[in-house]
């Protein structure tokens, strides 16, 4: 009988042990009608599920293998709310789809499957070609929701943005929030528009030609989902992170506890059709079990991809400063795409601002840009002083699409008292130049949503302005500001206002200022596409004269050369003797110059490169 009651000495189903192994958690819609539930609960004796919204017989579920429960319901249908009942209490699915009630209500069957997908040719840009767009779903529109940034799309394609990364949209305590206190790892958030509306957002970004990245919490859970602990052992018992309790990777239990995210991550690449992930804070992660999760991660989505031939790419926040996130498993890796290069963007930023607060203490020369133009880090085992240990290993050999450059990013801005994007803390053209270095580095380029036009918006720190602990919060975010040099408070992340305030402006996109900014953006990123010297595999050499307050970054290949000069400074600067020949012209400038300029370095007049301003120029005598 389907959902019989478990009786006593009954022999518990086989599963599949190995953890990689396809296994549907949750509330799956049968082919043939009706609904299996899948749950993991080794801390119960047994489990019934409580279908409707009214009061209904319990449906006792059979035990399966290593602690599993599940049941086929015929008469159970998309739509129908559920709970587990475990001893006395009633719980939502862990594995749920959709909170249509909140992360307290019970959880909602929904048939992903239903969706009629258009997007049967697309194949995502390689990672050398790509340029990623990291974008808020709840502050990028009016309406904060998936629907309302639809319309957005055609245009970042048509600027030359190949990839959209979305900040975290699992479902969450906080309405409002950035997205990094997850509650349910599969259910998408319903303040954005649920399941279906994230299906229409991805379709529609394919269709107009952009892949679509998700960021992703395997990290932590929030405090919220404590009520998980009812259910087996989700959390490593003695590790956690500053966000809250950490999964267990490496004890009792936790071949299953990684079979839940591995079964998640197959969930988002079918059911939402994505086209890869960027992993939050790896480091945080306390695993010592071999292999690591991270690699046997890698491992799923990438077979998910070769399975319907369309790459997945694992883009990984680390603060290692360590390679061997991107070997191969063989070699002892753990077999990710690319990572983030965060010793770009506090050299870029320390260098213009001036600012030496926090972390930015270990940078500022200019010499040190210069380097992260040739090297993706600047610690590789030396002693850092916001540290104050060493921190990094070798970088040994890489591509450069293993690493993923900026200028700004939800958390550089976000973390900040005032929540100032570089429009607002440089001066003058200097923001255009900051946008000219990331752009022209050899690396996958990503900017922070509004930067296309130069938005000035402010982005915050916001939370749901009914957060239990917010005054615990905001004590600790104080804390947290006063650390990174932001002595100042702020406004506070509870209030409704704060997140209001995060909204981009778009008004400002369709000036001559802001139409500037999208031409300067479309033309550096038609450069990677279709300069020579640009092309991936080239070689890059980069320079700094810290009097002269200039940065030139030379890139070439077999088929071509061509020079970024960066003035940095507030005068005119006078480029020094280099050894470089041939005959240079201008291809591209920020300032008011009118005549192209020409050079021929030791030949003739010295170039001159006015101040917060930059000139590109092409070898064109080869």
């Amino acid at each position: 009988m389907v959902g019989e009651p478990t009786r006593a000495g009954r022999e518990p189903e086989a599963i599949p042990e190995d953890a990689l192994a396809e296994l549907s958690l949750g509330a799956t819609v049968l082919p043939e009608g009706g609904v299996r539930f899948r749950v993991w609960a080794p801390r119960a004796r047994a489990v019934s599920l409580m279908l409707g919204g009214k009061p209904r017989a319990p449906v006792g579920m059979r035990p399966e293998d290593r602690g599993y429960f599940c049941a086929d319901v015929p008469s159970a249908a998309p739509g129908d709310l559920y709970r587990y009942r475990l001893g006395g209490r009633l719980l939502p699915d862990p594995a749920s789809r959709s909170q249509p009630e909140g992360v307290g209500g019970p959880s909602e069957v929904v048939d992903l499957g239903r969706f009629a997908w258009s997007d049967d040719d697309w194949r995502p840009p390689e990672l050398a070609r790509s340029a990623i767009y990291e974008l808020h779903v709840g502050t990028f529109s009016d309406s904060g929701t998936f629907d309302g940034a639809i319309p957005e799309l055609p245009g970042l394609a048509e600027v030359g943005i190949t990839t959209v990364e979305l900040l975290p949209v699992e479902e969450e305590r906080a309405a409002i929030g950035w997205g990094y206190g997850p509650v349910f790892s599969f259910a998408v958030r319903q303040a954005y528009g649920g399941p279906t509306g994230l299906q229409r957002f991805v379709d529609a970004a394919h269709a107009a030609g952009l892949a679509v990245l998700l960021d992703v919490v395997y990290n932590h859970w929030s405090g919220q989902a404590a009520f998980l602990d009812r259910f087996g052992p989700y959390f490593h018992p003695r590790a956690t992170t500053p966000w809250g309790p950490t999964p267990n990777f490496e004890g009792a239990g936790s071949d299953e506890v990684r079979r839940h995210f591995f079964e998640c991550t197959r969930a988002w690449l079918r059911e939402f059709h994505v086209d890869g992930f960027r992993l939050d804070a790896v480091h945080e992660v306390r695993d010592r079990a071999d292999p690591p999760f991270w690699a046997e991660l890698a491992r799923v989505a990438h077979s998910e991809g070769e399975r319907r031939a369309r790459p997945v790419v694992l883009i990984a926040e680390s603060d290692f400063n360590d390679t061997r996130i991107l070997r191969p498993v063989v070699e002892g890796g753990w077999g990710l795409d690319a990572q983030w290069t965060d010793d770009f963007h506090h050299a870029l930023h320390a260098a213009l601002t001036g600012e030496r607060g926090g972390y930015y203490v270990d940078y500022g020369p200019l010499a040190t840009l210069a380097r992260l133009f040739e090297t993706p880090f600047w610690f590789q085992g030396s002693y850092a002083r916001f540290n104050d240990r060493r921190r990094g290993a070798p970088v040994g050999s890489f591509r450069p699409d293993q690493f993923v450059a900026f200028d700004q990013n939800h958390d550089q801005v976000g973390n900040r008292s005032d929540g100032a994007r570089l429009t607002t803390l440089l001066p003058g053209d200097l923001p255009r130049v900051a946008l000219a270095l990331v752009l022209w580095s050899p690396w996958v380029p990503m900017l922070f949503m509004g930067e296309e036009y130069g938005a000035t918006t402010p982005f915050y720190f916001f939370t749901d302005p009914a957060f239990a602990a917010g005054a615990m919060l905001r004590r600790g975010r104080r804390r947290e500001l006063r650390a990174l040099g932001h002595p100042r408070p702020g406004p506070s992340p509870t209030a409704r206002s704060t997140f209001e305030r995060s909204h981009l402006d778009r008004s400002g996109a369709d000036t001559p200022r802001g139409r500037s900014y999208r031409e300067l953006v479309r033309t550096l990123l038609r450069f990677r596409r279709e300069l020579p010297a640009l092309r991936p595999g080239g070689r890059v050499e980069a320079r700094a004269w810290e009097a002269e307050r200039l940065v030139a970054v030379l890139r070439e290949s077999r088929d071509g050369s061509a020079v970024l000069l960066a003035n940095v400074g507030e005068g005119a600067a006078q480029v020094p003797a280099v050894d470089w020949t041939g005959r240079w012209t201008e291809l591209l400038r920020s300032g008011s110059r009118s005549a192209p300029l020409e050079w021929q370095p030791g030949q003739s007049a010295p170039l001159r490169v006015d101040g917060r301003s930059f000139v590109i120029l092409e070898r064109t005598d080869r």
